[in-house]
């Protein structure tokens, strides 16, 4: 899983129908580098500049209730920053 903050929403007029409901979010990790930014399907209704969970491996595919291509998908969105310990 990858915590990340959304930086903006990707706009797309044409899609499959599949993709369709779905809002498409660019998330940034927090811990990596900013060419790392995802591209993120989204159902639960985080927004541009929260910190949110993003799920990439073969648990997305059953965090989601249909057949689409999505390969990261936002699952959680972070009430407070973690704490890091020494």
């Amino acid at each position: 899983m990858i915590l990340g903050t959304v930086m903006g929403t990707v706009v797309s007029t044409r899609k499959m129908q599949n993709l369709v409901g779905y809002k498409l979010l660019l998330v940034e990790p927090v811990y990596g580098a900013r060419e790392d930014m995802i591209v993120a399907g989204d159902t639960i209704g985080a927004g541009i500049g929260e910190m949110v969970l993003v799920t990439t491996d073969e648990t997305t595919q059953h965090a989601i209730d249909r057949e689409a291509p999505i390969d990261a998908f936002i699952v959680g969105i972070v009430d407070s920053p973690p704490i890091l310990g020494k």
